[in-house]
């Protein structure tokens, strides 16, 4: 099962933006650039374990840092504190968990 960028970008955009509301319009360009980075990496985690490729440590390792890259970009929005994008980042991550998860045969999220 091969992970789709769209729908991955798409179930995370959908599960944060309710939490980042008052802050969608300054919020969105950001959300969407770091949840396709986020995407994309998980695509290449998920090629790289069918290929034999990257251990379930180094694996842990590029999510943890893409998470880490995702919510220091949310927290240089102006207004947002870290429990709104703590919660946000918790839902969007939380809106692929199982697709991921199970495309990968890792828990990952």
């Amino acid at each position: 099962m091969a992970l789709n960028i769209s729908d991955l970008v798409k179930e995370m955009l959908d599960g944060a933006k309710p939490l980042l509301q008052n802050f969608w319009n300054d919020a969105r360009p950001y959300a969407e650039k770091e949840a396709k980075a986020f995407a994309l990496n998980l695509a290449m985690i998920e090629k790289l374990k069918r290929k034999g490729k990257i251990s379930k440590e180094a694996a842990r390792l590029h999510v943890e840092i893409q998470k880490n890259s995702f919510r220091t970009v949310l927290l240089t929005i102006e207004g947002i504190g870290i429990l709104a994008v703590s919660a946000a980042l918790d839902a969007a991550f939380g809106a692929i968990r199982g697709t991921v998860n199970k495309a990968i045969g890792w828990a990952l999220l």
